[in-house]
């Protein structure tokens, strides 16, 4: 008799024992759905440098299944790429031109995501004294003939800078020490760094060069409301571009609007740095 109970309590432990690894390992694949396909999407280089996408994109792949090919250009490109069919989605900031790319056609629905904001940066001894007037700090670099490095890339940041220029009246061609270099928000700056020079920047690409010291470039005008950057994640028109990855563009879209995303970017930063460096803002406007 005990030695029939001894093997019924053993069968038992053992089937409890296989039913564990089962569960356990449909659990674990719950994880990652199986690899499905790959999207393109075109962003900003400020996406990229200030280190959001390493953030958050494994976790897109690992929740839908879908991989991500960025590539990280000037908003003006990611736009561009969108015009030609050679992305599927795109996550650019300059509001006024994504809304324009929808009426032209170019895209199929966009959607708020998040904003950070701008600042104006210097030289460890500059001239100009901690602001929070934009234009008149344009004003002061342009009257003094202080050196400025603009990205010249017609990315979102340098679209901004140049309209700033505008609102302060003045003219960039005039301007002896003005230096529009073609590059990225990351090679920009150092670039400023190393000439000594003021720059506008997204704050996020700021923060990240200074913690690898490889900047050291203090804020010299911030937290202007001009200086707000916001941030939109477009569909590509599939009927102009029949052939883009519809379903793996829109996986992205409902993702990165959803509450798990949102919460996730808004993370992003706060332990690092005592702020987020993106605040979501879905159906903000």
């Amino acid at each position: 008799m005990k030695k029939t109970l001894l093997i019924g309590l053993l069968a038992i432990f053992l089937i409890a024992g296989l039913l564990l690894i089962v569960f356990g390992a449909r659990d674990v694949s719950r994880e990652a759905d199986p690899i499905q396909d790959r999207i393109t999407l075109a962003t900003t280089t400020s996406t990229e440098d200030s280190g959001l996408l390493e953030f958050i994109l494994p976790v897109f792949t690992r929740q839908t299944g879908w991989q991500i090919d960025v590539v990280a250009v000037g908003t003006g490109a990611a736009l561009r790429m969108g015009r030609d069919g050679d992305a599927d989605v795109l996550l650019v900031h300059a509001r006024n031109d994504e809304i324009r790319f929808i009426q032209d056609g170019y895209g199929a629905v966009r959607y708020d995501v998040m904003y950070n904001d701008f600042l104006v940066v210097g030289p460890q001894d500059s001239a100009i004294a901690h602001n929070s007037d934009v234009l008149q700090t344009f004003r002061e670099i342009a009257s003094r003939g202080l050196p400025f490095v603009s990205r010249g890339d017609d990315s979102g940041t340098h679209r901004m800078e140049l309209s700033l220029w505008s609102a302060a009246g003045v003219d960039v061609r005039a301007l002896p020490d003005y230096f529009a270099v073609g590059q990225g928000m990351g090679a920009t700056l150092q670039m400023a760094y190393e000439m000594n020079a003021y720059t506008l920047t997204d704050r996020a690409t700021w923060l990240i060069l200074t913690r690898d010291h490889r900047i050291s470039m203090p804020a010299v005008c911030e937290k202007a409301e001009e200086l707000l950057n916001y941030y939109g994640v477009i569909l590509v028109n599939p009927i102009r571009h029949p052939f883009i990855n519809v379903e793996g563009g829109q996986a992205f879209i409902n993702w990165i609007i959803s509450d798990y995303a949102q919460e996730l970017i808004g993370q992003y930063g706060l332990a690092e740095f005592g702020g987020a460096l993106f605040t979501p803002n879905v159906g903000a406007n």
